[in-house]
């Protein structure tokens, strides 16, 4: 039988938001209002009890390294609970996709980790968190749930697969070409597909390793574009930048300036990987390829490869 208790942890974001009006969805301040206050009135699975914990409170556009270390053992405490169901996280929208996929590699949990958050400050006369947290609370309950999962707009997305791809809509996340896991519907979780599952035993080795780290390895993310050159490569190499992942055109492509900036780099000890800029799509690899790839979009090809310095 699966626990009986729900931890929430918030972390700010536009959920916890406040605007001077109630019809000022854009003009707010995120991370104003305590998690506790944002299950107020929000409806909650039966037989369940919440537990609420401020980890942090941030506009997720300022996340950073030492709160995903803190929000990363707050899970790993509370999985270890044999009381505890799952684990909801309320966070901003705009880093959503990175620190799900970052505690998708460190935890690899058993049971879900449940990411969500809005679109419309709490304040809103039309927000949309409530209903994003109670679709949460209803997948964290659900017998035989696990993994790293993004509830939003009543979809569930594999931490591996979500993205953010509208600015301002509250259907604001993809699965890109893959889709979504399941569905929310008033309370009622319905999955299409497996709830996604982890390398447990390398997850508990790079979590002890986040733990104890005195300092995260830098790795910078840089784009292909017409007339790309060699500067900002140039200049991160001097600056003592661990890690470069190369943003590509199409399939993972590259101006001829920018990849030899990065083959040199490459030379003097700094890890690259090619990735692509393109929404849909991963990069394939080829013959005449001088930089390794990685199949992840950017944003996660960064925290995969800070993940393997790290280690």
């Amino acid at each position: 039988m699966i626990g009986r208790k729900i931890v929430v942890l918030g972390t700010g974001g536009t959920v916890a938001g406040r605007a001077a009006s109630a019809t000022d969805n854009l003009a707010y301040t995120a991370g104003q209002v305590a998690v506790a206050d944002l299950l107020h009135g929000v409806a909650r699975p039966a037989g369940f009890e919440l537990l609420a914990e401020q980890v942090t409170q941030v506009d997720s556009k300022d996340m950073d390294f030492e709160v995903w270390r803190i929000l990363a053992l707050r899970c790993a405490h509370w999985l270890a609970q044999p009381e505890v169901a799952g684990v909801v996280v309320t966070h901003g929208t705009d880093t959503m996709e990175e620190t799900a996929f970052f505690l998708h590699c460190v935890l690899a949990p058993a049971r879900p980790v449940v990411l969500t958050g809005a679109m419309r400050p709490a304040t809103s006369v039309t927000a949309d968190g409530p209903r994003n947290v109670a679709d949460a609370l209803a997948v964290a309950a659900t017998a035989g749930a696990q993994g790293v999962v993004v509830v939003f707009a009543g979809q569930v997305h594999a931490a591996a697969e979500v993205a953010k791809t509208h600015a301002h809509r509250l259907e604001a996340f993809g699965s890109g070409e893959s889709a979504p896991l399941g569905l929310v519907d008033e309370g009622g979780v319905r999955m299409a597909h497996p709830w996604p599952a982890g390398d447990s035993a390398q997850a508990r080795s790079l979590l002890q390793r986040v733990a104890a780290a005195p300092s995260w390895p830098r790795v910078e993310i840089v784009m292909n574009y017409a007339g790309a050159g060699p500067g900002i490569v140039e200049a991160l190499v001097k600056q003592g930048v661990r890690g470069i992942v190369a943003a590509g055109t199409g399939n993972g492509t590259l101006h001829r300036s920018l990849e030899e900036a990065l083959v040199q780099a490459q030379s003097a000890g700094v890890a690259v990987v090619r990735s692509t800029r393109c929404a849909m799509g991963s990069v394939v690899p080829h013959a005449r390829d001088r930089l390794p790839h990685s199949p992840l979009p950017p944003v996660k090809a960064r925290v995969a490869l800070m993940l393997e310095l790290l280690a």
